[in-house]
């Protein structure tokens, strides 16, 4: 029984990045994880990614690129405002300017850093470095 696909999803990325897998299969299959892997994806953190249908469910279908040193989801999912992102950088990122964290906002799934441009916030869902 699954409680998060969403962290189910990233510790299957990162146990593969970790044994140096190229390919891995994804299930179950939802938006939220859609828009993330596409964030993901723009970033430069994964190479390709498609959902392939089959008679039990879609399963998405994903190359990674070894750029992945760590990645996870945040828990509680905290809601941020736009003066709040440094606080949750320090926290979850190594380093300032290296690494992502992944923002649901009422535009979408973003990064934090798309996020600070257009001035809004919104609930962390993942990091990525």
């Amino acid at each position: 029984m699954l409680n998060d696909p969403l962290a189910d999803v990233m510790s299957l990325i990162l146990n593969n990045e970790a044994i140096g897998r190229q390919e891995c299969a994804l299930k179950p299959v939802s938006k939220i994880i859609r828009h993330l892997l596409k964030v993901m994806k723009e970033q430069g953190y994964l190479s390709e990614f498609n959902e392939v249908e089959d008679s039990r469910g879609n399963y998405i279908h994903l190359r990674l690129n070894g750029s992945i040193n760590k990645c996870g989801v945040i828990k509680p999912r905290y809601s941020v405002k736009n003066k709040e992102f440094e606080k949750f950088e320090r926290r979850y990122l190594p380093a300032k300017g290296l690494g992502i964290l992944i923002v649901s906002t009422p535009k979408g799934i973003m990064t934090h850093y798309d996020a600070k441009s257009k001035n809004m916030g919104g609930k962390l869902l993942a990091y990525c470095y």
